[in-house]
Order: C-alpha cells, then sequence, then structure tokens
C-alpha cells in the first residue's frame, strides 16, 4: 500500500484521482486545498488529514517523513495549470513521485527544465495523458501502424464542452493561467493524434477567442480540422434541443470514431500503470506542450482554404464585456 498526498482537492478533476487512489488499494495521508469545499473526500479517504494552508500542509508532509517515518511515495496534483510546475517541483523535493494532471505546464521550456530538475532526484514525473489508454484509442494506433506509412488520413476534430458564466470569474479564462482552450480542453486531444498520426509539420489557426478555437493541424499521416469550444451556443441544433450540453465527436475519413464509453475509468487506469512503473514522463508530453503554446501564439488565418466548418460560427461577445 502506497501512501499519497493531494493537491488541489477541491478541484473538478480531484474526484476521479482519489477513486484512482482508492481502487488501487492505496492510502491518502493529506491534502491540501485553499478552499474548503471537500466533502468529496469523505466518500474516499475521511481519515486522511485535511488543509487549508500551503505551509501547514508542507510542514504536516515533514513531519509524516521525518517524525512517524512515513514518507509520502506519491503526490497527486490536481491544482490550477499555472502552478504545475511549483508543486511538480514540491514533490520532487519531498521525495515522492509526482503524478500531475494535464497539462503538464504550460510553456514548453518549464518541460525541458523539469527534465533536468528529474535527473537530479531519484524520484519521477508522471502526467495523465488518459486517452492513450482507452480501447479504442489503442486499436486506432495498431489500425493506422499497419498502414502504409505514406497514406494521410482527413478528420474532423469537434469538442464542445458548455461552460456557464463562472469559468470567466475562474482562473480557467486567464490565458496566462490556464493557457487557454487549447492547452485546457483541447491538450489530451492533441497528444492523442500527435501520438497515432505523426508530429505536426504545419499548424494554421483560424479562430482563437475567449470561448472557442479552430484551425488546422498537418500531421504526418494526416490532415486535422479542428473545433474546441465552450459556449453552448455552437452546440448542433439537434444536439442543444436534447438538452445535452457536451458534443464530442472525431471522424477519420468520413468514419466517426466511437470512444464514448469508457471514459470513467481511465484515471484508474493511468494510476495502475504509474504504480507498475511505466506511467507517462515529460517526453511524452512535451510535442502536445510544445503544440498548444504554439497555436495560442500563432497569427489568425483567414477562412480562404480548408477549415472546420464551426470555424464559420458568428462569434460571441464576452460576457462580461
Amino acid at each position: 500500500m502506497k501512501k499519497f498526498a493531494l493537491m488541489g482537492a477541491a478541484g473538478f478533476i480531484a474526484p476521479r484521482h482519489l477513486k484512482a487512489i482508492k481502487e488501487t488499494n492505496n492510502q491518502l495521508l493529506a491534502a491540501y486545498d485553499p478552499n474548503d469545499s471537500v466533502g468529496i473526500i469523505d466518500s474516499f479517504f475521511p481519515q486522511a488529514h485535511f488543509f487549508t494552508e500551503f505551509e501547514r500542509f508542507d510542514r504536516h508532509l515533514e513531519k509524516l517523513r521525518i517524525e512517524k517515518q512515513q514518507a509520502i511515495d506519491y503526490i497527486s496534483i490536481c491544482t490550477p495549470n499555472y502552478l504545475h510546475d511549483a508543486h511538480v517541483r514540491f514533490a520532487l523535493r519531498n521525495g515522492a513521485d509526482a503524478i500531475c494532471e494535464k497539462p503538464l505546464v504550460l510553456n514548453p521550456w518549464n518541460a525541458e527544465k523539469l527534465i533536468v530538475l528529474e535527473e537530479n532526484y531519484s524520484n519521477k514525473i508522471n502526467t495523465i495523458l488518459q486517452l492513450r489508454l482507452h480501447p479504442s484509442i489503442i486499436a486506432l494506433k495498431e489500425k493506422i501502424k499497419n498502414e502504409p506509412s505514406d497514406k494521410i488520413h482527413d478528420i474532423d476534430l469537434t469538442y464542445i464542452t458548455s461552460r456557464g458564466n463562472w469559468y470567466y470569474a475562474s482562473w480557467k479564462s486567464a490565458i496566462e493561467k490556464s493557457g487557454g482552450i487549447c492547452s485546457n480542453i483541447g491538450i489530451h486531444f492533441f497528444d492523442m493524434l500527435i501520438w497515432i498520426f505523426g508530429d505536426v509539420e504545419k499548424s494554421i489557426v483560424h479562430v482563437m477567442e475567449h470561448d472557442r478555437a479552430s484551425g488546422v493541424l498537418h500531421l504526418k499521416n494526416a490532415n486535422v480540422r479542428w473545433f474546441l469550444s465552450i459556449n453552448s451556443d455552437t452546440l448542433p441544433q439537434e444536439i442543444a434541443e436534447s438538452g445535452q450540453r457536451t458534443f464530442r465527436t472525431i471522424t477519420i475519413d468520413k468514419q466517426e470514431l466511437e470512444f464514448s464509453a469508457g471514459f470513467t475509468d481511465l484515471h484508474t487506469e493511468s494510476y495502475k500503470h504509474i504504480l507498475a512503473k511505466n506511467g507517462f514522463g515529460i517526453s511524452k508530453t512535451l510535442k502536445s506542450l510544445k503544440l498548444a503554446h504554439e497555436l495560442r501564439h500563432a497569427p489568425i488565418a483567414p477562412l480562404t482554404d480548408d477549415f472546420h466548418p464551426f470555424a464559420k460560427l458568428p462569434l460571441s461577445k464576452h460576457p462580461f464585456s
């Protein structure tokens, strides 16, 4: 049984990490978040110590290590994106392996420095790239691997996950804290596409707004038209009328990839791989980090050549403007 601590216990993604720690038969000793809406911990580890002040959390981990001989083995990091870098470093200094939500960091040079830092410690930095563990995605990768090396596929990626006005009052709407839509909601799709279809050879950005982003990626074995949005106004009419607020689809050569099922257990699968010392390290996520960084700094191209059809949708004002 491994000993865990968790940072960002009040965050949206924290319950998946709590569930993964529990389902892999390990123990959460301590959790931290400046917000105290963390009653979800009771469903998994009611005996875990909880702190709203980082300094007291830090002191507690040190006391566990020195006074009680209970050193933490893993620190799970579910904090806001811009804090990941510092919290990964904190895990290494505490002699623990880091398990960090995506994006690992916001800038590629931060990841490169973490690679150097990791070499100075005996502990490992792991990131969550759960789509690489989805059975449908694994099967697709195997299929593409067995095709001619020069075959080019036409792909449309559409991911709309509606968010209310609260989103714009949170850290998620600040591009310097979240990395924007490409880093915050698109990073795992970009990682999956690069993993399967090869490196980015060219990228074009057609839309980069507070509520949506769109462009075209030219990968080694695919041309990808992509559209990401948090605005419910961009939902297809039939989806909106059905009351759904999320729309996720990938078509490959006009055939839809079915991968809607099987998402709920992927964090547990990720933890199983990490505990077996087979997690995804920094080098695995570096290409998608670089791409997300380049996309949010790219010039906006006109809609003259190939583009995702949703890129033509009318733009919306910022809700706080």
